[in-house]
């Protein structure tokens, strides 16, 4: 008899379709849906389209936490617009400045056992409960919320098996450092992350958050960590214990593959500028002169992140020429930072303390200045996500950001001279949920608020059937949302407008892409590894697809970006030989005789190049009903077939 991991006793429990075998399609119920401002606006807007009076699952939360700064009437008219959709649909509501939405959900919502899905690509973080948590696109969350299975290819399930202790001045931030070092931004693509061993005994449930969080830098469809006596702790300590349930693996249960980590072998690490995968000790880098360094984000939210730089500064004052960015995760945070006496430390030692929320991490404010280094604690340092086209941008621990706040430079912390600060958590944190809105009762005559900014989501028609299009842009490996549609606080705001933020569409490529694209009528981007990468925002699927993206032709996709292609009727194929990649130039012209009927033929698909006069093979890997959405142009105009 097979015994079982965890990852295939959720996968079981909720399987509503479909296989469980590596690599086929099945369905999944959805028990919660969590949703953000950057994202949440097409949410809303695709289920108001649905024409449902309710959500339909367990419980679906809004969370407003990027788009924080009001500069002027777009954002905070979005925001008036969430808040509506939650009361006429029956969502909860969580307003700007109560807090970034992962370590919200954890804290409120979250419950080991139940499936989650979420618009943001960091929502696998729920797996630090023993959720099964994933990041998609938003067309797939509004279906969720719609009642309807989420479909996705069953993964290979990795058995991270963790031994030791992490030593002084190592902590979680570190142990996925060394798991993208050894995985790079590719290398869990198609894999579930599940931790076991008895490491875990060492790591908190917030500690978990951060590994399980940045688990989707490695390309991975989610983490998931066992729900045993530190669940059970960090729920009753946010008064929840009630809905605590022990989960656990079998014993000596099977995985498709195996890894083993030595928590005590660990050492600081950091991320080099350009991706999280560029990992190094930071011994290695120690010297270089720092301009800021920034500790919070979905990624380090845990009360201790915060309090253990509060008692490293405390007596001293930061480096002159470092900015030392303080990104509170939530009102409830800041307020137990007042209480423990850990603000007050901080804003001493000459810290700049900054509302609740995503903030620099998604490029909204702290931007660092040009070609500076800046050591923060948040997932991602693609380039000019922080908002700032050429920054160095840094990712490492808490306890490493501080140590160059102190220094003015990368500093090794064990090389500080000082005691390791002993963090222990409060026997009664404070708990503050006052600022979430309930779901109303019943919908009522609620109406939608919608400022002049929202816009209605264009009509995509159909590929054509006699398909010719030139190559407008080819582009290399690891090419990530933000490098084809910039976050920041110039663009994002256009989220709910998508004519208008199509304009942004590679715009950091550096060229002029959104106006050589309005000449045409269909085009195609050719790309290399890991296509895609990053954000699960689907306006870098969609906003390609209105200015007329029909085909993109890749070594391999970031798994959420690949399928919001498909949701917007754009063919996802890929390269089965790389010589074929290599052979094809901007502004070759690509034809497929009968798109639809040549994926429906099997899994291989005649591209023929008319400019060099060369036909390529390439393959696709979708399923029967990702091939109807194909055809019928795209999901919402699939699910508008489906209900004539």
């Amino acid at each position: 008899m097979r015994r079982l991991n965890l990852t295939r006793k959720l996968f079981e429990s909720h399987r509503v379709s479909g296989s469980m075998e590596a690599g086929e399609e099945l369905a999944l119920k959805v028990d919660h849906t969590l949703t953000q401002d950057a994202t949440g606006t097409l949410v809303m807007l695709a289920f108001e389209a649905m024409e449902i009076d309710r959500v339909r699952t367990e419980l679906s939360a809004q969370y407003v936490d990027h788009n924080l700064i009001q500069q002027d009437f777009r954002n905070p008219d979005d925001h008036l617009f969430l808040q509506s959709a939650c009361r006429k649909f029956g969502l909860w509501f969580s307003p700007a400045g109560n807090g970034v939405s992962h370590p919200l959900h954890q804290e409120r919502f979250g419950i080991p056992g139940k499936t989650l899905v979420g618009s943001d690509s960091h929502t696998p973080a729920a797996g630090a409960l023993g959720m099964l948590a994933f990041g998609a696109g938003g067309l797939e969350v509004a279906l969720a919320m719609a009642g309807r299975p989420l479909f996705l290819k069953m993964p290979l399930v990795v058995g991270v098996r963790l031994t030791g202790r992490l030593p002084d001045w190592v902590s979680a931030k570190d142990v996925v450092l060394e798991m993208l070092r050894r995985y790079d931004v590719k290398g869990g693509a198609n894999r579930i992350f599940e931790y076991h061993g008895p490491g875990l005994d060492g790591l908190s449930a917030m500690d978990r958050h951060v590994i399980a969080n940045m688990g989707t830098e490695m390309g991975a469809t989610t983490s998931v960590f066992p729900s045993d006596g530190e669940v059970r702790r960090f729920l009753a300590s946010q008064q929840r214990e009630g809905d605590w349930v022990e989960l656990l693996a079998d014993e000596d249960a099977d995985y498709d593959e195996h890894v083993e980590l030595d928590l005590s072998s660990l050492e600081p690490l950091i991320a080099l500028p350009g991706s999280p995968g560029n990992v190094r000790p930071v011994r290695e880098v120690a010297g270089e002169p720092v301009y800021q360094a920034y500790v919070g984000s979905s990624a380090n939210p845990g009360l201790r992140d915060f309090a253990v730089p509060a008692m490293m500064v405390e007596g001293r004052h930061v480096h002159p020429g470092v900015s030392f960015d303080i990104n509170p995760t939530s009102r409830q945070m800041l307020e137990s930072l007042t209480l423990e006496s850990y603000l007050g430390r901080l804003i001493r030692a000459g810290a700049r303390i900054h509302q609740a929320g995503c903030n620099g991490c998604i490029g909204m404010g702290q931007a660092p200045a040009t070609d500076r280094n800046s050591l923060r604690t948040v997932p991602r340092n693609f380039p000019g996500r922080s908002g700032t086209r050429e920054d160095r941008v840094f990712l490492c621990s808490p306890e490493t950001a501080t140590a160059a706040a102190l220094t003015g430079k990368i500093t090794d912390p064990r090389e500080l001279g000082m005691d390791y600060p002993r963090f222990g958590e409060p026997q009664a944190p404070k708990i503050n949920r006052e600022m979430f809105v309930a779901p109303a009762d019943e919908a009522g005559d609620i109406e939608l608020t919608k400022g002049p900014n929202i816009k209605t989501l264009p009509d995509l028609e159909p590929i054509a059937r006699d398909f010719r299009a030139p190559v407008l842009i080819k582009l290399g490996d690891n090419v990530s949302t933000d490098d084809i549609l910039p976050a920041g606080s110039e663009i994002l705001p256009l989220r709910s407008n998508i004519p208008a933020i199509s304009d942004y569409v590679f715009r950091n490529v550096g060229r002029e892409f959104s106006d050589r694209a309005g000449d045409l009528d269909a085009f195609v981007i050719v790309a290399g590894k890991n296509y895609g990468q990053g954000s699960s925002r689907e306006h870098a699927a969609l906003a390609p697809r209105f200015l007329g993206l029909r085909l993109v032709c890749a070594q391999s996709y970031g798994r959420i970006h690949w399928q919001n292609l498909v949701n917007f009727g754009v063919i996802p194929l890929s390269f089965a030989d790389p010589d074929d990649y290599a052979s094809i130039e901007e502004g070759d012209e690509l034809a497929i005789d009968d798109p639809v009927g040549a994926l429906e033929a099997g899994g291989q698909v005649d591209v023929h190049n008319k400019t060099r006069k060369r036909t390529y093979t390439l393959q696709h890997e979708l399923s029967q009903r990702q091939i109807d959405v194909i055809r019928a142009g795209s999901l919402i105009n699939r699910l508008r077939e489906e209900d004539r």
